[in-house]
C-alpha cells in the first residue's frame, strides 16, 4: 500500500487504525491487539460508553430512545446501535462488564418481550444474536428462529410478520452475518451451515444486486458505499461479509471467491479515486451521539478500509 495512503488511514481513532494494522498492513499480532485494546479508553469508544445508562441501556430504549414517537427519522442512539458500533470497533466484552446481565431484564418496543430473547424483526434478531454471543448472554434460542424462518427461496424478509413469503436483500445479508458470528464465536457449524449455504445462494444467483426476474438493480442504494450502514444493504457491506465467510471456510475447506461477485467486485473497483480513496455514498438520517465518518462525497477511511481488504481478498484470489 501506498506509504501517504497507510498513514491516512493509521492517522484514525483506534476502532479503525486496528483493522487497517491487521487487515491491510500485516503489522504484528502484538501491536494491532495493542492497539484494539484501546478502543474502550480512548476515542470513539470511551465517548459511546460515556452515554450508556446506569441500567445497561442507551437512550432509555432497546431499539428507539425512549422519547421517540416516530415523528422524525429513525434515531441510532439506543441500546441495540450502541452495542452494534462497540462490538465492530472491537471493543471487549470486558468493558460492559454487566451489561449483559442488566439487559436481560429489558424489554423490547414490540410486544414487551425479553431482550435476549429477540423479536419478530429479522435484522433485529441477527444484531441480537451477535451482541449476546459478544457480552456472554444466551441468545441461543435466536438461531432457532432463525432456522425456523428462513422463507423457501433461501432468505429472510423482515416483513414476514405481515404475510411477506420472498426475501429481502437487506434482511437476509444480516441474518447470515448473525448466523456467521454464531458458527465464528461458538465452533458450531453443522447447526447452520445449510441455512447459511441458502442465505448465500440468494445472494449470489442474484449477482449481490440483481432482480432475479429483470436483471436490473434492486435498490438505487446498492452501489452507494455508506459508513455506518446500520441495517440496510450495499454491495460492499455483502462482498465484506463473504470475505470473511471465506476466511472462515478457508481453513477448513480451502475454498474461495464465488466467481457470480465478479460484477459487484468492479462496481467496488471503479469507485477507487486516484489516490486510493473512496468516498462516502451517503449520510443516513437521524440522530446520533457523534458522527464517525464524513459526510457524503468526502474521502471515507471506514469506506476505504472495507473495500481495500475485499479487493486484496479479491484479487489474491
Amino acid at each position: 500500500m501506498d506509504t501517504r495512503l497507510s498513514n491516512w488511514l493509521l492517522d484514525s481513532d483506534p476502532a479503525l487504525r486496528w483493522q487497517v494494522e491487521r487487515d491491510l498492513l500485516g503489522i504484528d499480532e502484538d501491536t494491532w491487539k495493542t492497539t484494539r485494546a484501546k478502543v474502550p479508553t480512548e476515542g470513539f469508544g470511551r465517548e459511546l460508553l460515556s452515554h450508556q445508562d446506569a441500567d445497561g441501556q442507551w437512550a432509555g430504549g432497546a431499539y428507539f430512545p425512549s422519547d421517540f414517537r416516530g415523528e422524525a427519522a429513525q434515531p441510532w442512539t439506543a441500546t441495540t446501535w450502541a452495542l452494534n458500533q462497540l462490538r465492530d470497533w472491537g471493543a471487549p466484552a470486558s468493558a460492559l462488564e454487566g451489561t449483559a446481565a442488566k439487559l436481560a431484564s429489558i424489554r423490547w418496543e414490540y410486544d414487551d418481550l425479553p431482550y435476549w430473547g429477540g423479536e419478530v424483526d429479522v435484522c433485529i434478531n441477527a444484531m441480537t444474536l451477535s451482541n449476546g454471543l459478544w457480552l456472554g448472554a444466551d441468545v441461543d434460542a435466536i438461531v432457532d428462529w432463525f432456522l425456523d424462518h428462513q422463507l423457501d427461496d433461501g432468505g429472510w424478509n423482515c416483513e414476514w410478520v405481515e404475510g411477506s413469503t420472498v426475501a429481502s436483500y437487506h434482511s437476509t445479508l444480516n441474518a447470515l452475518i448473525g448466523l456467521l458470528d454464531y458458527q465464528v464465536r461458538t465452533g458450531d457449524v453443522e447447526r447452520v451451515a445449510a441455512a447459511r449455504a441458502r442465505g448465500e445462494e440468494y445472494l449470489l444467483r442474484r449477482e449481490l444486486f440483481r432482480r432475479l426476474s429483470t436483471g436490473e438493480p434492486f435498490y438505487d442504494r446498492a452501489f452507494s458505499l455508506a459508513h455506518p450502514r446500520r441495517a440496510y444493504y450495499n454491495v460492499l457491506a455483502a462482498a465484506d461479509y463473504f470475505r470473511a465467510a471465506d476466511c472462515f471456510r478457508a481453513a477448513a475447506e480451502g475454498t474461495g471467491p464465488d466467481p457470480r461477485m465478479a460484477a459487484a467486485i468492479e462496481i467496488i473497483r471503479s469507485q477507487r479515486q486516484d489516490d486510493g480513496t473512496w468516498l462516502q455514498g451517503h449520510r443516513l438520517d437521524g440522530d446520533v451521539w457523534f458522527h464517525i465518518d464524513v459526510p457524503r462525497g468526502e474521502p471515507s477511511k471506514w469506506v476505504t478500509l472495507q473495500a481495500t481488504r475485499v479487493l486484496e481478498w479479491w484479487d489474491s484470489a
